[in-house]
C-alpha cells in the first residue's frame, strides 16, 4: 500500500488536476465549446484513474486491518457518499501504467502550454507585421497619390532636362571647334613665326649679297697717258638661281632645326605611350629619320631621270639642260609621292632587326613624323649642293665633329651606343652636328633577332647592311 501511495505522491496527481482546472478557468472565455467539454473530459477521467489509484490503496488499508478492520470508517463515509448516486469508475488498469499515463498527459501538458505560450508570441509577431503592412500600404496609396499629383510637373521637368542637356551639348561643340580653332590658330602662328625667321634670314643673305655687289665696285685708276688704264673688274653679283637655292637652302635647314627641336619631341611622346624603353623610342626616330632620308633620295633620282627623258626632246635654248632639269624639279616639288615614301620607309622599318614594336599597334603610328622628314629630305636633294645625312653605326667611334653627346652619355666612353638624331652634311663638311649615347660596352647591345642562331642572325644582318652601304655609296657616286 505505501507504493501506491508514495507513486501517488511523486507523481502530483492533484497538482497536476489543479494545474489543468486552473488552464481551463484562464481560457474557458479563449477556448470553444468543444475545446472546453474536451478539457473537462479530460479532468474526470484523469480523477477517475487517482480514484481508481485510491480504492485501490483503501482495499490494500482494509485487507491489513483484519477481517473488521476499518468497517466503521467505511460505513460511516463510504457508504453514503456512494448511495449518493456518486459511481467511481473502475480501474481497469494496473497502479503502474495508471502513474505512466499520468506522467505523459502532465508533460503534454507542459508541451500544450509551450506551444500555446509560442502561439501567443506567433499571434504577436502577426499581428504586428499586420499592423506594418496596413501602415506600408497607407504609406504607399500616400507616394501614390503624392505621385500623380507630381507627374505632370515631373514630365516638364524631364523636358527641361533634356532641353538643358542639348543646350548643354550643343555648346560643347562650340566650345570644341574653338579649342580646334585656337589649335588651328597656334599652328599657324609658329608658322608665321618660322616664315617671319625665315624671311628675315633671306632679308640678311640679300642684304650681304648686295654689300658685297657694291663692295666690288670698278675702281679707275688715274694715269698721265690713256694707254695706261687698268681695265675695269667685272660686277660680281649673285643669280637669280643662286639667291632663290640660298633661300631654300636656309628654309629647310630651318626645318630640319624644327624637326628635331619640335616634331621629334611630340613623337617621342606619343611613343611612350606604347614603348617603355627609352632607348627603343630614340633607336626607333632615328632610324625612321635615317630610313625617310634614303626612300627620299631614291624618288628624288628616279623622278630626275624622269625629268631628263621628259625635257631632253623638247630643250631647246643658251641655258644646259642639267639647269633645265633642275629648274623643274625645284618648280615641281609637290608632285612627290609623300604617301609612297611613307609605306617605303615603313616596310623598311618593320624588317629593320634593331627596332621592335608592340604588337597592338604598328610603325603607321609614325606617318606624320616621316611624311614631314620625307618632304624636307626630297627638298633638300634639289638645292647645290644637296643636304645628306651620313650613314651611322652603332659601335662607331664618336666624332666631336658630327655628333655632340647626349645627358645620360658616358663622357670618357669612346663609342656611340645608339644615336638619337643624324647629322646634316653638305657635301663632306657637317652643317648641323646629330646627337648620340656614348656608353662602354657599345658593342654588346642587344638586337632583335628574327631567327633560332643568334650567330645567324647577326651574320645575316652584317651582310646585309654591309650590302645596303655599298648599293647607296654606289648610287651616290653614280650620280
Amino acid at each position: 500500500m505505501s507504493d501506491t501511495i508514495r507513486r501517488l505522491a511523486n507523481g502530483s496527481s492533484y497538482t497536476v488536476l489543479q494545474e489543468k482546472l486552473d488552464n481551463l478557468r484562464r481560457n474557458y472565455n479563449l477556448n470553444t465549446c468543444d475545446s472546453n467539454l474536451g478539457r473537462i473530459c479530460e479532468l474526470i477521467e484523469l480523477t477517475s484513474k487517482v480514484q481508481g489509484q485510491l480504492f485501490t490503496a483503501m482495499s490494500l488499508t482494509a485487507s491489513e486491518g483484519g477481517t473488521y478492520g476499518g468497517v466503521d470508517t467505511l460505513k460511516s463515509r463510504l457508504l453514503p457518499w456512494l448511495g449518493s448516486g456518486f459511481t467511481a469508475s473502475s480501474a481497469g488498469v494496473t497502479s503502474d501504467t495508471s502513474l505512466s499515463l499520468l506522467q505523459e498527459s502532465v508533460e503534454k501538458d507542459r508541451k500544450i502550454a509551450q506551444l500555446e505560450a509560442e502561439l501567443r508570441l506567433s499571434k504577436d509577431d502577426l499581428d504586428n507585421t499586420v499592423d506594418k503592412l496596413n501602415s506600408s500600404e497607407a504609406e504607399l496609396e500616400q507616394t501614390k497619390v503624392e505621385s500623380g499629383g507630381t507627374l505632370l510637373a515631373t514630365e516638364e521637368e524631364i523636358v527641361n532636362l533634356r532641353a538643358d542637356l542639348r543646350l548643354s551639348r550643343e555648346e560643347s561643340k562650340k566650345y570644341k571647334r574653338q579649342v580646334d580653332e585656337l589649335g588651328d590658330f597656334e599652328r599657324q602662328v609658329r608658322f608665321l613665326r618660322d616664315e617671319i625667321s625665315n624671311l628675315r634670314g633671306e632679308k640678311e643673305i640679300l642684304q650681304n649679297s648686295l654689300r658685297r655687289a657694291r663692295s666690288v665696285s670698278p675702281s679707275r685708276a688715274r694715269s698721265p697717258s690713256p694707254s695706261r688704264r687698268i681695265p675695269l673688274s667685272p660686277l660680281i653679283s649673285p643669280t637669280h638661281a643662286e639667291l632663290t637655292n640660298s633661300i631654300r637652302h636656309s628654309r629647310l635647314v630651318a626645318r630640319f632645326n624644327d624637326l628635331y627641336a619640335i616634331d621629334r619631341l611630340d613623337m617621342q611622346d606619343r611613343l611612350r605611350r606604347f614603348v617603355d624603353d627609352d632607348e627603343m623610342v630614340k633607336r626607333i626616330l632615328f632610324i625612321a629619320t635615317c630610313e625617310s632620308f634614303h626612300v627620299a633620295k631614291m624618288a628624288y633620282r628616279s623622278f630626275r631621270l624622269r625629268a631628263r627623258r621628259l625635257l631632253s626632246p623638247i630643250h631647246t635654248g643658251p641655258g644646259e639642260l642639267e639647269d633645265a632639269v633642275n629648274d623643274y624639279i625645284v618648280r615641281n616639288l609637290d608632285l612627290h609621292d609623300l604617301e609612297s615614301s611613307v609605306d617605303s620607309v615603313i616596310r623598311s622599318m618593320n624588317v629593320n632587326p634593331k627596332i621592335s614594336f608592340p604588337p597592338e599597334c604598328d610603325f603607321s603610328l609614325l606617318s606624320p613624323f616621316i611624311r614631314e622628314v620625307c618632304r624636307v629630305a626630297y627638298a633638300m636633294q634639289a638645292l647645290e649642293p644637296p643636304l645628306d645625312v651620313p650613314l651611322a653605326t652603332d659601335g662607331e667611334l664618336f666624332s666631336d665633329a658630327k655628333y655632340r653627346r647626349s645627358y645620360d652619355s658616358e663622357y670618357s666612353a669612346p663609342l656611340v651606343a645608339y644615336h638619337i638624331w643624324p647629322t646634316l652634311m653638305e657635301g663632306d663638311c657637317p652643317l648641323i652636328k646629330g646627337e648620340a649615347c656614348t656608353r662602354r660596352g657599345a658593342l654588346s647591345s642587344p638586337r632583335r633577332s628574327r631567327s633560332p642562331s643568334p650567330l645567324r642572325s647577326s651574320s645575316r644582318l652584317s651582310r646585309s647592311s654591309l650590302s645596303r652601304d655599298r648599293g647607296r655609296s654606289t648610287s651616290r657616286g653614280r650620280y
